[in-house]
């Protein structure tokens, strides 16, 4: 079973004026396509692991054979990172439902989450990813190196946010914090309560 690049929800301009359309195609059919062709490639040689979905690739990537390990945790993190990330950006959904009263009960107000996310998400030092994960079962702020995944250390991924410079440099060049905020407003609060739930 060759692993695919999934269909976008939506099209490649729906989330203008906040990511523009040219990014939003770029990011998609070439990054998250490279990441898709390089894992089936790495996967070639090893019949028995091609079968497994990527998230239990990632999950027990000490199974997976040393020849193929960076690679299936550098392009299988870069599949499952970004097939994460395509549903969860929609503009124009509320904030509420059971992850709005986690975050308010965690960090005591939406606003003092957005602001603790920027940081830690400003944090990161090159290229990775910045995660609202569940850490049995509690929430925490934390970021990946790369294309790490919070699956590999356990921890259930609810919300995320690509920090590499692919996921912004067109219209954000270097304004890391301009991208930050406009990341709130196409956050998908309905597809990131379903990813809460299954925590």
């Amino acid at each position: 079973m060759k692993h695919t690049l999934p269909n976008l929800p939506y099209l490649y301009n729906a989330l203008e004026p906040y990511f523009d359309e040219e990014t939003m195609k770029i990011h998609h059919t070439k990054h998250h396509q490279a990441y898709v062709d390089k894992l089936n490639a790495a996967l070639d040689k090893y019949p028995k692991f091609q079968d497994k979905k990527v998230d239990e690739l990632l999950k027990e990537l000490n199974k997976i054979p040393e020849e193929i390990r960076t690679a299936v945790k550098n392009h299988g993190g870069g599949h499952f990172n970004h097939s994460f990330w395509w549903p969860m950006l929609k503009k124009d959904t509320k904030f509420s439902g059971d992850i709005a009263e986690a975050i308010k009960k965690k960090f005591g107000s939406y606003e003092e989450f957005k602001k603790k996310f920027t940081e830690t998400a400003l944090s990161l030092f090159g290229s990775g990813w910045c995660w609202l994960v569940l850490n049995k079962k509690e929430l925490e702020i934390m970021t990946t190196l790369n294309q790490d995944c919070p699956i590999s250390q356990g921890k259930v991924p609810v919300l995320g946010i690509d920090m590499w410079e692919h996921s912004f440099y067109v219209k954000h060049r270097a304004n890391k914090p301009a991208y930050l905020e406009d990341f709130f407003h196409v956050i998908n609060w309905e597809q990131v309560n379903k990813s809460y739930k299954k925590g």
